[in-house]
């Protein structure tokens, strides 16, 4: 399996408004470095498994909603709780709509796997990551 991955960050606010959260219940804001793994079984005439710079580009993209956003207030979190899985969750499956409408290029049809990892700090991070 190949994979390249490529790394942005968003800066969000939210709650998580259950009491296992303790202090985060209130509002408070977080930066998350996002990474983006696009995994495929083989390389194309070129030997790149997938364009860097059309995964920056859609991993950005993505990105672009939530960035210095209340994630509280958007329509996708409603009623969710926006914990790192889940956004990382929302992430992968705006990643995934990409890569079916071929936003990575003409070797869109190979990615057969995507992992997006949410790092919260040095020490803890998240991820969501599935077959396509």
């Amino acid at each position: 399996m190949f994979a390249v991955e490529v790394r942005d960050h968003i800066m969000i606010a939210h709650s998580l408004p259950r009491p296992v959260f303790g202090p985060a219940q209130g509002m408070h804001g977080a930066t998350f470095v996002v990474d983006a793994a696009f995994f495929t079984k083989d390389v194309d005439e070129d030997g790149l498994a997938v364009d860097i710079g059309a995964a920056t580009t859609v991993l950005a993209q993505v990105l672009k909603p939530l960035n210095y956003q209340n994630l509280d207030e958007l329509d996708v979190f409603k009623g969710r709780v926006s914990t790192t899985e889940v956004i990382a969750r929302y992430i992968f499956d705006e990643l995934a709509a990409a890569v079916a409408a071929k936003h990575l290029g003409p070797g869109s049809y190979r990615i057969s796997r995507i992992k997006v990892t949410l790092h919260e700090s040095h020490a803890a991070r998240g991820w969501y990551e599935a077959d396509l």
